[in-house]
């Protein structure tokens, strides 16, 4: 599992190994981010019409770098 949430959010998971978190500790902080992010990366939210369409876990708290990495991945498409 670890391996999959860095696969998605290795700058988070790095910085949180870095600053002396267990794995489980790391995993249990950002499972639910890596999901959605990799959600949001993969297009799945490009064509919402409204923000009453989003699914209700679409959202997770998220640093300024993860919208960013969400924003240029859109601008791309």
């Amino acid at each position: 599992h670890c391996l999959s949430v860095r696969a998605v959010c290795q700058r988070e998971i790095d910085c949180d190994r870095g600053n002396g978190y267990s794995w489980k500790i790391t995993l249990l902080r950002n499972y639910w981010k890596s999901k959605v992010k990799q959600e949001w990366l993969s297009g799945k939210y490009s064509n919402i019409p409204s923000q009453t369409s989003l699914p209700e876990k679409s959202m997770y708290p998220m640093d300024v770098d993860t919208w960013g990495e969400i924003l240029e991945a859109e601008l791309e498409r």
